[in-house]
């Protein structure tokens, strides 16, 4: 549809007619041609000319610099005010929107890829920061003296100096098991990594002069 002279009350009610089912003067974003109808228009349209007053509202929010920046358009108004030519098909316009559309689709579809790529990056860093889980146990010892004339301070300080990477000591304390004799019952936490308990009990029985025996009076993961 082509109409001619928007400044008549002709012109103005082609030109409502032509917007009843379009946004736009030509195609589906504005162009330069709702620029060109925009300012033959002149002001805003009575209002009983729905769809042309809905049109010029909406263009004339723009400021002129946007109006400006938008692409060509190919423009229903004829030389004169008078129709000369039909405008392109309607449906070689359709084609080109959905072109275009087909575009801005791939192109919002990289973007939702590029972003969720980042996200699963940065979670990928973020996890790989994050300290591994340390395997530790909690261990009672009993370590039995060879008599009640073993000196239980001296046992409990030899025992204490068994040093390894992953253990540490903990608290202790005697408990009698007869006939005057006392057993040394002492904590510890090794990493299970790093300490093994059979040879943790070995250096503590190296303490001959002192210790009996040892044995584990509680094992427990932590």
């Amino acid at each position: 549809m082509a109409f001619g002279d928007v400044k008549t009350a002709q012109g103005l009610n082609d030109l409502n007619k032509y917007l009843a089912e379009r946004s736009y003067v030509s195609g589906w974003v504005p162009s330069q041609a709702d620029v060109q109808v925009f300012e033959q228009v002149g002001k805003a349209p009575a209002g009983s000319l729905p769809h042309a007053l809905r049109w010029y509202n909406h263009i004339a929010s723009y400021t002129p610099a946007e109006r400006k920046a938008w692409a060509a358009g190919a423009s229903p108004l004829t030389a004169g005010g008078k129709p000369t030519a039909a405008p392109a098909k309607v449906e070689d316009d359709d084609d080109d929107d959905v072109d275009l559309f087909g575009s801005g689709d791939e192109e919002e579809d990289a973007e939702a890829a590029r972003i969720r790529e980042e996200r699963l990056k940065a979670y990928s860093e973020k996890k790989s920061k994050k300290p591994a889980l340390i395997a530790k146990s909690s261990i009672l010892l009993d370590v039995k003296p060879w008599d009640d004339e073993t000196d239980m301070k001296e046992l409990e300080k030899q025992v204490r100096t068994v040093e390894m990477d992953g253990l540490l000591w903990g608290a202790s304390k005697l408990v009698p098991v007869g006939y005057g004799i006392h057993k040394l019952q002492i904590m510890c936490v090794i990493e299970d990594d790093k300490v093994s308990v059979d040879l943790l009990t070995e250096k503590i029985q190296e303490f001959e002069d002192f210790v009996q025996s040892v044995d584990i009076a509680a094992f427990n993961k932590i």
